[in-house]
């Protein structure tokens, strides 16, 4: 299986390519094209097993789709290419180590060897504006994710702090907690509100644009909805 990423970090595609018999799962409505001797299966486990529960576990709690969208070459090889909703960019995350903890809507894709599940984040998460639950990869293979901007790699070794909606990924060596960016008066007013500390040793995925923040830009600007 060969992976490459074109057109980044604005509008970025993810380009497939598959050798006979190979599979990719992918987040149901990532697939913009595929060679016709590809064969689609659609599932509510296709990562990791786990049937209805985990399937709706994932959709209900992590921000997921419901189903998730297994892509087979047949007869010969193929190609898939995948994209998200919304601009931005692709990686491709090796995992080879640890399991890996992701922003619920940066999942795009992943190899049939590694399995997706839910975490609890704790109030912490909620606080810092990002949701009770991640979704946590496990096994051995790739974890194609996506992001709102530029995707930045940050090698962590002790404390280290992003805004919590800049966040993509990280390994789940890292530990983290929501706190205050100083002062209360300084939380308030310098419009960073609540920030994640991240401590340990492990990589670290950041997006360059927060969702959430261009979110109230944009509808800020927009005329008021009629009754």
């Amino acid at each position: 299986m060969e992976i490459k990423i074109e057109y980044r970090p604005s509008y970025a595609l993810a380009i497939v390519g598959l050798g006979m018999n190979e599979s990719i799962v992918a987040e149901g409505g990532a697939m913009v094209s595929m060679s016709s001797n590809v064969a689609i299966q659609t599932s509510r486990s296709a990562a990791g097993g786990g049937g209805l529960l985990k399937g709706l576990k994932r959709a209900v709690l992590g921000g997921e789709s419901f189903f998730m969208n297994t892509y087979t070459a047949q007869g010969g090889a193929g190609e898939v290419t995948l994209a998200p909703t919304l601009p931005g960019d692709i990686t491709v995350l090796p995992m080879t180590g640890p399991a890996m903890m992701i922003q619920g809507t940066s999942y795009l894709a992943s190899t049939p060897g590694i399995s997706l599940d839910t975490k609890w984040g704790g109030m912490k998460t909620l606080l810092g504006g990002e949701g009770l639950f991640m979704l946590k990869a496990s096994g051995q293979g790739q974890v194609i994710v996506n992001s709102f901007g530029a995707i930045h790699e940050i090698p962590v070794n002790g404390p280290y702090i992003v805004d919590s909606g800049h966040i993509v990924a990280f390994e789940e060596t890292l530990t983290f907690e929501v706190k205050r960016v100083g002062s209360w008066k300084a939380t308030i007013l310098s419009g960073e509100g609540l920030v994640t500390l991240f401590n340990g040793k492990g990589r670290l995925w950041i997006q360059s644009r927060n969702p959430r923040a261009f979110g109230h830009a944009v509808g800020s600007k927009l005329p008021p909805r009629e009754s």
